[in-house]
């Protein structure tokens, strides 16, 4: 377990970057927090840090957004808020997803956490007060 704190939006694009390199191989990442937390904030962060060429937004009601790299390969952006059961994730392809070797950032991924492999780097975002968050990565 390793810990970020940002003291500020200011510190965001350094929290990004200290957790990009804390992934490792890994290119199944699960965001947990609650509402406001910045789970959305954070991986805009992080994509346009790894190369992202569109505009990233909260996929609560597409469920999953897919956002160009420069290299030509895609970042995949869950958000599983809606989701009611995991058989639901399973009829949208979420297998095919996880297993196509590109990033998959995944917000709320509690409903589905049975179908994730146990490789998924899992990051926590806790309000501390304000604009104050500390970053837990579960490695």
């Amino acid at each position: 377990m390793k810990s970020f704190d940002i003291k500020s939006i200011e510190h965001l694009s350094q929290a990004a970057t200290w957790a990009i390199k804390n992934f490792g191989e890994r290119k199944i990442i699960a965001f947990y927090g609650e509402m406001g937390s910045g789970k959305t904030t954070l991986i805009k962060e992080i994509c346009r840090q790894l190369g992202c060429v569109s505009l990233v937004t909260s996929p609560t009601f597409a469920i999953i957004n897919e956002y160009p790299f420069i290299n030509e390969t895609t970042i995949y952006h869950f958000d599983f808020y809606r989701i009611n059961k995991a058989q639901e994730l399973i009829q949208v392809g979420l297998d095919d997803y996880l297993n196509s070797g590109n990033f998959c950032f995944i917000e709320w991924p509690e409903i589905g956490e049975s179908l994730l492999p146990p490789e998924t780097l899992k990051i926590n975002l806790k309000v501390r007060e304000k604009q104050k968050r500390i970053i837990t990565i579960y490695v």
